[in-house]
């Protein structure tokens, strides 16, 4: 099976069983699934699958458990999400290598419409802020594709995961006085962030400068 494949219906049916029935098998499918990878993987994907663990485990329990912009089902978050980012991380790079080169900044513009929407009516304020930093992204990071591709992605497994009730996020964002929708529109913009992190992370770890490091796949 592609790894495209896998990766869809692991995100797909793996957040209806976690939400409908139970977690614990959910959480041992997508980290034996991320082992096995690890195990018949290259250095270069093992640095990024450390990077992506390391960096999405504090930043969700940060999210969820201090700043309490997003509440989990079962109250902790899953075992299965931070590998989960890297499924999603995967597939949006594979997504990526697809789109054309000049089309980054055209799907992030798509969603102007609803955002001006949520913010005339106030219910998705945050979202002026963050296609502003999603746009900066496309624009001066080193992987426009990737940005755009992720910001997609990310909304269709949000709205996925919400409407099962995986976890819910609160209309007020706390301690800024902006409101979200469940989920918000450009939840997209945290992933593009982490995505820069693992740039940064596989530039580091194989020495080079950060402009030569491509984590498209090839072939």
């Amino acid at each position: 099976m592609r790894r495209e494949a896998l990766y869809v219906l692991t995100i797909a049916i793996g957040l209806f069983i976690s939400a409908e029935y139970a977690q614990w098998p959910v959480d041992i499918w997508c980290i034996g699934v991320f082992s096995y990878i690890f195990w018949k993987t290259t250095r270069k994907e093992r640095i990024e699958m450390i990077a992506v663990l390391a960096f999405a485990t504090p930043m969700e329990l940060f999210f969820s458990e201090v700043w309490l912009i997003y509440e989990y089902q079962r109250g902790l978050m899953p075992l299965f999400v931070p590998v989960g980012h890297y499924f999603l991380f995967d597939l949006g790079r594979r997504v990526a290598k697809h789109l054309p080169l000049n089309s980054s900044m055209i799907l992030i513009l798509l969603l102007t419409p609803l955002v001006i929407y949520g913010a005339i009516q106030g219910t998705d304020t945050s979202a002026i802020i963050l296609i502003c930093i999603t746009l900066g992204f496309i624009q001066w990071g080193p992987e426009p594709r990737l940005y755009a591709s992720m910001v997609w992605l990310a909304l269709f497994m949000e709205l996925w995961g919400t409407h099962l009730g995986n976890w819910t996020w609160d209309s007020h964002v706390p301690w800024t006085g902006l409101t979200a929708w469940n989920p918000p529109l450009l939840v997209g913009a945290f992933y593009c962030f982490g995505d820069l992190l693992v740039n940064l992370s596989v530039a580091k770890f194989e020495g080079q400068p950060m402009a030569e490091v491509n984590h498209d796949v090839l072939g």
